[in-house]
């Protein structure tokens, strides 16, 4: 089955720098955690703080969610954590 983002929901996690997202692969759940350094390639400046980190996830959510496909695809884990090479 083929993993979706049916959820639009993101969080910021000041404690990891990143931001939250889930993905899902039929019934079961994938966390994924995009770093702000990640995200500061995404956008070509530094990202600092939750509001630049949300909204610039939320500017490159189609990039991030291909991204996190290729991830998840690697094999089971916990979560998943994209970072800036993944770019």
């Amino acid at each position: 089955m083929a993993l979706n983002f049916t959820n639009q929901s993101r969080t910021y996690d000041a404690t990891r720098l990143a931001v939250r997202f889930w993905g899902y692969d039929g019934a079961l759940e994938a966390s994924f955690f995009i770093t702000v350094d990640a995200l500061g390639r995404l956008a070509d400046q530094d990202v600092v703080g939750e509001h630049e980190s949300l909204a610039t996830f939320d500017a490159k959510r189609q990039r991030i969610q291909e991204v996190a496909g290729r991830v998840y695809g690697r094999g089971p884990k916990g979560s998943y954590e994209l970072v800036r090479r993944d770019f």
